[in-house]
């Protein structure tokens, strides 16, 4: 037997991770317990080899013995941790595919882990995989006969690289984690709702839109007459509502010989642009935000609001939270990023987790109204991954303990209904529909139905003049919505 075994290295630390990770392919099949699975697969092999080098090895020189075991496992770690740093833990970033090519036996399992958005499985079946097999080696190569004499200077400095560059990419990751939580993603809508519309869909044969006791005074029989609605998650019962009363066999069918749906929702943002491109009639939901009045004026769209019923734009918490009243002052101190602990406004000592919504959403745009001149601090984001690829995007409500969010009274208590939270009077007075009817409520805003004034559809301004009559209104009402 040689003294220093090349070929068992090449063997062991590039084409048996290969074929590992080649076989580890069907793991990703079982979704959820692929990282659990992946972890032991890499980890018990590498322990296994590990053990069986040590025994092969005959090479009494510490340095010639031990190097090429702990080479790989210092190269995964210092190139994790320059990663890290490049990328403020971000796997998104272009620079992880620095590692994937570095460490390319494992790439069968790099490919398969940004496809299915695990992608922390890139980093860790290397490093599971030759950290075992370093361990193993050393208890296997301490029991040879033929053991190298140990330096333990060396072997000391050797375990502080690791555990410091280990030690740096935890930290950037604890530091990212405050910033960006992992994602939960919408469970509804082809991913565009947090909450089942079903229930307001004018095609269930079980919803729960309220009817009208009465024949409506406007009437569409015709689909092609029929104005095509989409809008903001919040609105959409209540266009739904309009649109059961008044489009005849709408219940039956609510496609278009092209396809498309006549009530549609595809959420604020995507539903705006589909109103400027002239793909629909009337968008539902709050004011427009600068960027999306833009957008009417570069596509060259006069827009018209009309105003079809109040709603409150509101604060909410944990019930555990003793906090329930902020003033507008807190409130933007608090959005600002100056307020940071709840001790500052009455709560308890605990760090503050404020949750935004995204650009252009119709949340969005009236906090950004109510900042005013003092600027939002950077949102909570997530990482959404998946197909090879992973975005950051403005994260989701998590209902903790030290969290505050917003969001309309509607959509928080009528249509995603939660009793672990709790609204917050603003300026010592509650949202309830009597200060909302009364004005009093600080915060109060318009539902719009959103047209463009050149819509040559006949049916569009009748149709908006009914949503203001007493029969639209009496809907808005029954929806829980305030009217006009």
């Amino acid at each position: 037997m040689r003294k220093f075994p090349w070929v068992l290295v090449i063997v062991y630390f590039i084409l048996t991770p290969f074929l590992l990770s080649f076989a580890g392919l069907y793991v990703f099949s079982l979704d959820k317990f692929a990282t659990p699975i992946l972890s032991i697969l890499f980890s018990s092999v590498g322990l296994f080899l590990g053990i069986r080098y040590g025994k092969q090895v005959e090479e009494k020189a510490f340095l010639k013995s031990y190097l090429p075991v702990y080479i790989p496992v210092l190269m995964v770690s210092l190139t994790a941790a320059v990663l890290m740093i490049v990328s403020k833990g971000f796997f998104g970033h272009d620079s992880w595919a620095v590692f994937v090519f570095m460490f390319f036996p494992f790439l069968f399992n790099s490919f398969m882990s940004a496809l299915s958005g695990q992608f922390i499985n890139t980093f860790a079946a290397p490093f599971l995989y030759y950290s075992f097999f370093l361990l193993a080696f050393f208890l296997s190569e301490r029991r040879s006969s033929n053991r190298a004499t140990l330096n333990k200077p060396i072997i000391g400095a050797a375990m502080a690289a690791i555990l410091v560059l280990l030690s740096i990419s935890g930290i950037t990751l604890w530091e990212r984690s405050k910033h960006v939580l992992p994602s939960y993603g919408f469970d509804y809508g082809n991913g565009y709702s947090s909450v089942d519309l079903q229930p307001y869909d004018v095609a269930n044969k079980n919803h729960r839109l309220p009817e009208l006791n009465e024949r409506p005074s406007f009437i569409v029989e015709k689909r092609e007459d029929m104005p095509i609605l989409d809008g903001a998650e919040a609105a959409y019962p209540v266009y739904a509502a309009f649109a059961n009363a008044t489009y005849k066999g709408i219940n039956e069918q609510n496609i278009l010989d092209n396809g498309m749906e006549i009530v549609a929702f595809t959420n604020t943002i995507y539903a705006f642009e589909r109103l400027v491109t002239g793909e629909i009639d009337i968008f539902f939901g709050a004011q427009p935000s600068q960027a999306q009045k833009e957008l009417a004026e570069q596509n060259g769209k006069e827009l018209v609001l009309t105003p079809i019923g109040k709603e409150a734009f509101v604060f909410f918490v944990n019930k555990k939270n003793p906090v329930d009243n902020l003033t507008t002052g807190q409130i933007k101190s608090i959005y600002s990023g100056k307020t940071t602990n709840w001790s500052k406004v009455g709560g308890e000592d605990v760090s503050i987790r404020a949750f935004q919504r995204p650009a252009d959403s119709g949340s969005q745009t009236i906090m950004e109204k109510i900042m005013g001149d003092t600027p939002l601090m950077d949102p909570l984001k997530e990482e959404i991954a998946g197909m090879g690829d992973v975005i950051e995007e403005v994260a989701h409500y998590r209902n903790y303990n030290n969290s505050i969010g917003y969001s309309f009274r509607f959509f928080t208590t009528g249509m995603n209904p939660n009793e672990k939270i709790q609204l917050l009077s603003v300026d010592g007075i509650e949202p309830s529909a009597e200060n909302i009817a009364n004005g009093t409520y600080p915060y109060i805003v318009n539902l719009y139905a959103i047209s463009v004034k050149d819509n040559p559809k006949k049916t569009i301004k009748p149709m908006l003049d009914w949503m203001q009559g007493p029969q639209g209104q009496k809907l808005v009402e029954e929806i829980g919505y305030i009217p006009l």
